[in-house]
Order: C-alpha cells, then structure tokens, then sequence
C-alpha cells in the first residue's frame, strides 16, 4: 500500500529534523532512519497501529525514540502527524 504525508505530517517531520540536527546531526540522522522505518513497515501492515479515540485514526510508535505517528488507512496510508512523546496529547481537527 502506498504511504503518504499531509502536509501537516511533512511539516512536523521536517521541524523534528531540524530541531534535531541543530543539536546533533548523527542523533537527527537516527531519530529519521527510525521514522522512517516506522511508515515503512505501514505499507505492508496497515492496520497494525494502535486504534486511537478517533476510529478512523490509529497510531504507530518509533522504535528507540519518543514519537508517536498517527495515521489513517484509505486507498492509502495517510500520515496525519508526528509529535515527541512528552508534548500534550494530539486532537484531531475536524
């Protein structure tokens, strides 16, 4: 199944990058393997993230690191957010 990124979702990757190699470029290099393994694996097992509060919106966790990914599953997967773990919990506009 295809994957792909709202722009919401690209843009919170993006500063989470940033954000990152600012203080350690080997530690933003690491932190992007392991997100991107994470939507990786969602093309072959879509349905194997956690069912959130939203029944339509599931979430994957990152290996080794403190993300979360949400996401929903439609003719593709469709990457709704990322956030650090410890930021107040994500609801969904709309």
């Amino acid at each position: 199944m295809r994957v792909r990124y709202t722009p919401e979702a690209f843009s919170d990757r993006e500063r989470i990058f940033e954000y990152l190699r600012e203080r350690s470029a080997t530690g933003a290099r690491n932190v992007a393997a392991s997100i991107r393994e994470a939507v990786a694996q969602l093309k072959d097992h879509p349905h194997s993230g956690y069912r959130t509060d939203d029944p339509n919106v599931r979430v994957i966790f990152v290996a080794r690191y403190p993300y979360k990914i949400f996401y929903r599953v439609r003719d593709v997967v469709e990457i709704l957010h990322i956030r650090h773990t410890s930021r107040r919990e994500w609801k969904r506009d709309g």
